[in-house]
């Protein structure tokens, strides 16, 4: 078809592009949306093996375009929600070409996200997807910030009331309050995704106006999905109301090294959300 690129798969991908070398497939597409494959197809002829996800790290996943980390999103399932620190990647989608999508983003985002992404918008990229700390027995999530002093011109009321916790020696306030919950994924309906929703964060306890207004239902509406690689170790989609914006991983290096080995061996990791009629295949190869 005139105008179709068709991208070749796997080794041969990685050769082409320039990607990572591996063993991860997969389906054919090529530059229009109408060459997209399906999901459930892509995942019944190429299943993610074990072998497949250990190769993966925050690192290599941003070599991808997004077709591909589409594809490996789809074939992850849930697995557990996390609990406790984690520390977080923000990546821009990427086209087939290797160019990164962040120009003409803000056309199609809601009107508050529009005005402020030159500056707010950029403050909020650099908190809200860099650094989190989970409560699963509380189904919230909250994100660290490090350095108040480009918050402070932001932040409402006294800033020694802010809680904060020390990772490392180091003093980190948590703001950014959001609901930690199983949901509908917006990218792949076949199964759930873990969803970190700011939407309705001024019922949190915690909460300030200024600046986790500016991630809640009368600001950008964030809302997150995530879906688990490896015990520790999640793949992430952050969207703006209903509308992609980014990807992100999430990582925890000890709760990885204690329980990834296990699981690339065995397959077998704890599962919080629904895993859909179509479960995913758990491949040993």
């Amino acid at each position: 078809m005139k105008g179709m690129i068709i991208v070749c798969a796997g080794i041969m991908l990685a050769a082409c592009k320039g990607l990572p070398t591996s063993e991860i497939k997969f389906g054919r597409y090529g530059e229009l949306h109408a060459s997209k494959p399906d999901f459930a197809r892509v995942e019944h002829e190429f299943p993610l093996a074990l072998a497949d996800l250990a190769k993966l790290t925050p690192e290599t996943l941003i070599a991808y375009d997004q077709e591909q980390i589409d594809q490996i999103y789809a074939r992850l399932a849930a697995g557990a929600i996390p609990d406790g620190l984690f520390d977080g990647s923000p990546f821009s989608p990427k086209d087939t070409f290797g160019n990164r999508l962040t120009a003409g983003f803000a056309d199609g985002l809601p009107d508050i996200a529009a005005r402020i992404k030159t500056t707010k918008f950029e403050l909020l990229r650099k908190y809200l997807w860099s650094k989190k700390v989970f409560y699963r027995d509380s189904r919230l999530a909250r994100n660290r910030v490090e350095n108040m002093a480009s918050l402070e011109h932001l932040v409402s009321g006294d800033l020694t009331s802010i809680p904060n916790v020390t990772v490392n020696g180091q003093k980190q306030w948590l703001m950014f309050p959001a609901r930690l919950y199983c949901g509908q994924s917006l990218l792949d309906s076949r199964r759930e995704s873990i969803v970190i929703d700011y939407s309705y964060n001024d019922e949190i306890p915690g909460y300030r106006e200024q600046p986790d207004s500016l991630a809640g239902r009368r600001g950008m509406q964030v809302r997150d999905e995530i879906r688990m690689i490896r015990p520790g170790f999640y793949l992430g989609r952050a969207y703006l109301g209903k509308i992609f914006l980014l990807n992100f991983t999430l990582y925890n290096k000890e709760i990885a090294e204690r329980h990834s080995p296990e699981y690339l061996k065995t397959g077998k990791t704890r599962q919080d959300c629904w895993p859909g009629e179509q479960a995913r295949s758990v491949v040993h190869r």
